[in-house]
């Protein structure tokens, strides 16, 4: 299990940030991923829509000795936020860490050993750091195997960053670890003439720390947060997602699809190339022949036109629709310098090529088995969502007084498809779903009003 610390004690830096959403898409790539957090303050917990009232037992309960109460492995206290994501929350309990263990041997190695025992169940572990440098970050320190540092790419970052090295080359020295430590940049603005002068310095000054990958400054990575879901939930198709799916994949090995690359550098991975665009083309079951046309894999028609927001997997489709090339018989030995050029460019952000492509119209049902949210229909209200790896989904709000055992929905036409359907009397109505004993806010109803514990309700208007 590969162990990596966000470490920084500037606050706003996107530490929560960049560990929610490098976990996610390290689990969205197939890995078993663990979060530990590791912040008093809890906004892994937040971030993930994990109700706080709701969390009986948390890292601080796997750190303590049994002098101190019941200890717990980390499968005790971990919830599952998606397929192979499971988090670690913490309260504000750990904050007394600190205080209860000062004075006591091996109070530096409690995490290390807490991660050691789970180390068999997990590809990866996350662990977010609070912004301090206290016995907290030391124990992140003394069980990771790797340090990221994220740096806001503004001007006072720079002065922190050259202080945040020496205290993490003390730190190393202190706990006999050589660990390897890497400078992200985040919250990167290109439009602004500063954000590019900082990262330009960064490079000058850090280029031996400094990663290739880059976390621009997105609204969408704000917004997924703020409805407790990570990227790769909210937004896929979002230049936030990309970038932290860039990060995941250069933590694996593979260079950035958005970095430049010489010729040489470009050909030097031939056999990547091909077996990336044999997966990217497989994620939609599309087939591509040497005419780059697109088509459905069952009958060879050309495939059907959709409607609203295309997928990652459509966008995918569409970019490598324009690499005129059978992939099926594509090997190493047989990629030209050309074919190597055409499939680097499919996959970054080549623009989409129009194709000409026949509509198929949909009817009523096909409409309303795609549609997500919340309308009203008749004198019915329909609620539909999609959480792909859900069991059970209830919806729990006004009209049913809040008892989610109430209103559980029924699967709909695809696997992960959740529906109910309720007769409401006109009026306005607050509502949650329930997924997995989890409680969540509707991710595809924009329409929300905090309530009294801070997190989201969704409200629906019935005429």
């Amino acid at each position: 299990m590969r162990t990596i610390a966000i470490i920084n004690q500037k606050g706003g830096c996107g530490k929560t940030t960049t560990s929610i959403n490098l976990a996610a898409c390290l689990a969205r790539l197939g890995h078993k991923t663990l979060l530990i957090d590791m912040d008093p303050q809890g906004h892994c917990g937040v971030g993930l829509a994990v109700p706080e009232d709701q969390i009986e037992r948390t890292i601080y309960d796997v750190l303590i000795e049994e002098r101190d109460g019941k200890p717990a492995r980390i499968s005790e206290v971990v919830w599952q936020i998606a397929s192979d994501f499971d988090l670690a929350p913490s309260n504000i309990k750990l904050a007394a860490f600190e205080q209860t263990f000062a004075g006591r041997a091996g109070r530096e190695d409690r995490l290390l050993t807490a991660v050691s025992a789970a180390s068999n169940n997990y590809k990866w572990c996350i662990i977010d750091c609070p912004p301090s440098v206290g016995l907290l970050t030391f124990n992140a320190l003394r069980a990771c195997d790797e340090v990221i540092v994220p740096v806001e790419t503004g001007y006072f970052s720079l002065h922190g960053l050259a202080k945040m090295m020496e205290t993490l080359e003390l730190m190393k020295e202190r706990s006999g670890k050589d660990v390897n430590v890497r400078v992200l940049p985040t919250l990167y603005d290109t439009r602004t003439k500063l954000a590019r002068e900082v990262l330009s310095e960064l490079r000058g000054k850090f280029k031996d720390y400094l990663m290739e990958s880059t976390v621009n400054f997105n609204t969408k990575l704000k917004e997924a947060a703020s409805f407790g879901q990570p990227i790769t939930e909210y937004d896929p198709g979002s230049r936030g997602y990309k970038d932290f799916v860039n990060l995941a994949r250069e933590l694996m090995g593979h260079r950035p699809v958005d970095v430049e690359a010489t010729p040489n550098e470009k050909l030097s991975r031939p056999a990547e190339l091909v077996q990336r665009a044999k997966q990217l083309a497989q994620l939609t079951n599309f087939q591509f022949g040497r005419t780059g046309m697109p088509t459905n894999g069952s009958n060879g028609h050309p495939a059907a036109a959709t409607m609203g927001v295309r997928t990652e997997g459509e966008l995918i489709s569409g970019r490598l629709s324009t690499v005129d090339m059978d992939l099926d018989d594509t090997s190493e030995d047989s990629l030209t310098e050309d074919d190597a050029l055409q499939l680097l460019e499919a996959e970054a952000d080549a623009p989409l090529v129009p194709e000409p492509i026949s509509i198929v119209p949909k009817t009523t049902q096909q409409k309303l088995d795609e549609f997500y949210g919340v309308k009203q229909v008749g004198d019915e209200v329909i609620f539909s969502t999609r959480f792909a790896h859900a069991k059970k989904v209830q919806i729990a709000g006004d009209f049913n007084n809040w008892q989610p055992m109430a209103t559980p929905t029924v699967s709909g036409g695809r696997p992960g498809d959740f529906q109910a359907k309720l007769p409401l009397p006109p009026g306005r109505y607050r509502y949650r779903f329930v997924v997995d004993g989890h409680w969540v806010t509707d991710p595809n109803n924009s329409y929300v009003e905090t309530n009294e514990y801070g997190q989201l309700n969704n409200i629906v208007e019935v005429d």
